[in-house]
């Protein structure tokens, strides 16, 4: 079999140019997704925002739509296959493609493993796994009909390591979206669509504010990232636009940490 040509010194250039390209980012209303969907954004990409409520999209759309592109705020409910096939149709009668997928829907539910209630459990693994599954595979099957695309599945640091912070749900579906990846990675590899991870460490967002201004968690946490911090959102961008980017087209089936450090050891 021969080689592949070598990249002309103009496409070594573009090689993170997103121009023309169509990006879904589930959970576009949080703070991952809102950096993740300017990244792209910045880089060409016309950007597909998704959350359950319409109206909490409007700021990142107009966010989008500054940067020069087309935003397209849609609400859905990734946890409901039928309400993600609507997004998917909405999506491709707009643009008639999808370039990339960013599954940064998601939530965290914290309890002693001892004392966490089945369904706050479940709740969890229907957001953080079963959301991402039901996302990749409708994105997915256009990829295919396509021979081409980009998912980007969001993972965490839990998904590698325990943490004695009542992370029973979270970390177990983190985990679980490091495999999804591994396995959607094999078995599409065939049809050229790469599908990678980010795995955070602990992020500063409203989310998080109560454990990070709590002075003795906070120290727990800060103690297992070498680099010293917490991850901030802007954090996201460069790993997103990588990934979604032509600089990524022989990696599929990664796991990135960004995450200062924190799996290093």
């Amino acid at each position: 079999m021969a080689a592949p040509g070598e990249l002309t010194l103009d496409q070594i250039k573009n090689l993170y140019d997103l121009k023309d390209k169509v990006a879904i980012v589930t959970g576009g209303a949080g703070f991952l997704g809102r950096a993740s969907a300017k990244g792209l954004a910045a880089h060409g990409a016309n950007v597909v925002v998704t959350s359950r409520k319409l109206e909490n999209l409007e700021a990142v759309a107009s966010e989008v739509e500054e940067l020069g592109v087309k935003a397209l705020p849609i609400a859905c409910d990734v946890t409901d296959e039928e309400s993600a096939q609507g997004m998917i149709d909405k999506v491709l009668a707009e643009f008639g493609k999808i370039d990339v997928l960013v599954t940064c829907a998601g939530i965290a539910d914290r309890y002693p493993a001892e004392e966490f209630p089945i369904d706050a459990f479940q709740k969890v693994m229907s957001a953080n796994v079963n959301g991402t599954f039901i996302s990749c595979k409708l994105a997915g099957q256009q990829m295919i009909k396509q021979g081409s695309g980009k998912i980007i599945t969001i993972g965490s640091v839990r998904g590698y390591l325990g943490h004695p912070g009542g992370y029973a749900a979270y970390g177990t579906t983190k985990g679980a979206v490091h495999l999804l990846t591994k396995q959607l990675a094999t078995e599409w590899a065939k049809y050229h669509i790469n599908v990678n991870c980010i795995a955070p460490c602990i992020f500063w967002t409203p989310l998080t504010q109560q454990v990070l201004e709590d002075e003795k968690l906070k120290q727990i946490f800060l103690s297992r990232i070498p680099w010293g911090r917490a991850a901030v959102p802007d954090d996201m961008i460069g790993p997103v636009v990588f990934f979604s980017s032509a600089a990524s087209d022989f990696v599929t089936g990664a796991i990135l940490p960004v995450d200062g450090g924190s799996v290093a050891g």
